[in-house]
């Protein structure tokens, strides 16, 4: 170990002796160089004097590095700074030598080292430009070397700015980098054809399977900065057929000290190309809302429920309680907050379903405001686990509306779903006779009960993206339930963002809708994510049709029949203006459900057909409650009309 140690040491300290003893040669050799140059590439002046003083300009060559350190630096990273460092050494020696020959001409004591100015001048340009030159050669020597011996891979980078430059200083100047840009590639004509860096820019018509074969191109690196999102998904879209990885660089502002790191290049995600503008909402009325709040997140370890607590975080609240059933989801969810340097939360592990427990919970904490995202929400297994959707979705709602009236608490806000427009299935109605039962307790004119509805949430626990890249992973097929089924997207943030929207802009009753774009089609999303991962589609990986699922629709809505929306401050969210309830009627058949759900009724569909009449189920067994009423009108055109049972 002490071996090892002194070896290391030994081997550090040898490399900085080696490049202070190559800079001392240099500023021999320049010394030189200057007198011939001075005498016009001749010999024509008095080599015994030359020889008397080079020794002396060695010793304050010495001195000079010494004092600077300028032969410190790691020679394969020799950046700007270095070059600084030689020039500072350079000048304290120019400025050293001069007061020598200055003082020795005033004393006298050696009559033969008057060193000309002019010598002393370009003595110090030949030897800046010598010991730069020496740092340059070796840094690129050493990365041919090292390039020669790594299995390298061609890189294309879109964009031949400021950006794409400093990407480019990235790849070529890092150690461990095994990529080799072989070329830029940007619209403007006046770049087009010239070199950077000795690196060619080409126009983006180039961009063909032969051109990127015959240069055996790997990967296309976007490097434009505020790129538009619908100009980034057209230009990737061009580039999906061909086998390459697409990746992009991230803004400047999440650079690292300023500096791009080759770690930060991250291959582009199919979130990047929805055909849709984020949403961003910056103002104080979310914050003003939330400070001084006891505030209770339900489903806070969840994937809505989580985001909505990390924002919630930055607000200056009294209390945060978080309350979820999953500990373990809960438990990491409170280890990232502590170590983000969050503490004024409150965890706690209970069921929503729990009345007593939650009555003990809110008068404990007596809550101003409710944020309600828990709740079971996968489609297929809902439909034969019916029992439990109610007890959670209806039920668990109703128990913590309930508490939310005997509580006073100021605002109820409900994360609901686009499925509960129109349901074919069990989770859509849950979800729909939840928001009724709201409607009804908005009556009370207590507090303030307002619900948000949305689309899919990328990334979230059991959506389809996660889903593909898993399958991707395991080298496929990727399966996909229909052909022609679309849905809406939206991002984790963007959906706590628009929650707590409603929350801070919210007067009762209202359901707030997000305008979420064009809907996508999941079969054309599952083939980009393939062509994105580098992939060629179907001879790497395949779709799979599997057909849909009991209780899966086609095309999700995000406003009923009878429906309309009013606008807000804000371009991408709107009110939903809802039909009218009877709420008594409506209340009390909500608490017949609840009441038939305890013991295990086999009506409680029936009956949740009857609360929901849009409630119409498809591609599921529960299909056989619906009956089908058919008519014949004058022309003698066969019409069919669904009748709940």
């Amino acid at each position: 170990m002490i071996q090892n140690y002194l070896s290391s040491r030994a081997q550090k300290y040898t490399s900085k002796w080696i490049v202070l003893a190559i800079d001392l040669i240099l500023m021999a050799i320049t010394f030189i160089f200057s007198y011939l140059i001075r005498f016009n590439l001749t010999l024509n002046f008095d080599s015994g004097k030359l020889l008397l003083q080079l020794p002396v300009i060695m010793v304050v060559g010495l001195l000079s590095f010494l004092i600077t350190g300028s032969y410190k630096g790691v020679i394969r990273h020799t950046g700007v700074r270095d070059i600084y460092n030689i020039f500072n050494a350079i000048c304290l020696s120019s400025i050293i030598t001069i007061f020598m020959v200055i003082l020795n001409r005033e004393m006298n004591y050696m009559e033969d080292f008057t060193v000309p100015l002019s010598i002393i001048i370009i003595h110090s340009l030949l030897a800046f430009m010598a010991l730069s030159a020496s740092r340059y050669i070796f840094k690129t020597a050493y990365y041919n070397l090292v390039k020669q011996f790594k299995i390298t891979k061609n890189v294309i980078i879109y964009g031949a700015g400021e950006s794409g430059i400093l990407t480019q200083n990235a790849l070529t100047s890092h150690s461990g980098s095994v990529s080799k840009v072989v070329g830029y590639i940007d619209r403007d004509n006046e770049k087009v054809g010239k070199n950077i860096n000795g690196v060619r820019v080409y126009s983006p018509e180039v961009l063909t399977e032969f051109f990127i074969k015959a240069h055996d191109i790997s990967e296309i690196i976007f490097s434009i900065q505020n790129i538009d999102r619908n100009q980034l998904r057209e230009l990737v879209e061009e580039l999906v057929d061909f086998p390459v990885q697409v990746k992009i660089v991230p803004p400047i502002e999440d650079w690292i000290n300023g500096e791009l790191k080759i770690s930060q290049i991250k291959q582009v995600q199919i979130e990047d190309l929805l055909d849709r503008a984020p949403i961003n909402i910056k103002n104080g009325r979310i914050s003003g809302e939330l400070r001084n709040k006891s505030i209770i997140v339900t489903g806070g370890a969840g994937s809505i429920g989580s985001e909505l607590v990390r924002q919630i975080a930055n607000c200056e609240y009294k209390s945060l309680i978080v309350i979820d059933q999953a500990e373990s989801a809960l438990y990491d969810l409170q280890q990232e907050l502590k170590q983000n340097g969050f503490h004024n939360f409150i965890p706690i592990v209970g069921d929503i379903r729990d009345k007593n427990r939650m009555s003990t919970i809110f008068q404990e904490y007596r809550p101003n405001m409710v944020f309600h995202a828990a709740a079971y929400k996968h489609v297929p297994l809902m439909e034969y686990n019916s029992y439990e959707a109610i007890k959670i979705n209806v039920a668990g709602t109703k128990v913590i509306v309930d508490l939310s009236l005997d509580n006073n608490v100021d605002k109820f806000i409900f994360v609901s779903t686009d499925k509960a427009v129109n349901p074919t299935n069990v989770m859509g109605a849950t979800k729909r006779i939840a928001e009724m039962y709201i409607s009804c307790a908005e009556q009370y004119k207590k507090t303030k009960f307002i619900t948000t509805r949305f689309g899919n949430v990328l990334g979230s626990n059991g959506s389809v993206i996660p889903l593909f890249k898993k399958q991707i992973e395991k080298g496929g097929p990727l399966t996909v339930t229909h052909k022609d089924i679309t849905r809406y997207f939206m991002t984790i943030p963007e959906a706590a963002q628009l929650v707590l929207e409603a929350g801070g802009m919210g007067q009762g009753g209202e359901i707030f809708i997000f305008d979420m774009g064009e809907s996508v089609k999941i079969y054309d999303l599952a083939k980009n994510m393939i062509k994105l991962s580098g992939l060629r589609y179907p001879e790497d990986i395949d779709i799979k049709i599997t057909g849909l699922r009991p209780g899966e629709k086609l095309y999700e809505e995000l406003l009923a029949n009878g429906e309309d929306t009013m606008p807000t401050y804000h371009k991408k969210i709107m009110i939903g203006k809802s039909r009218e309830l009877f709420y008594e009627e409506t209340k009390s058949k909500i608490n017949e459900l609840c009441v038939s759900n305890m013991f295990f009724n086999e009506n409680t569909v029936k009956l949740m057909k009857e609360i929901v009449p849009e409630y119409v189920s498809n591609n599921s067994d529960l299909c056989k409650l619906d009956k089908k009423e058919t008519k014949v009108d004058s022309d003698g055109i066969k019409s069919a009309k669904i009748l709940q049972s």
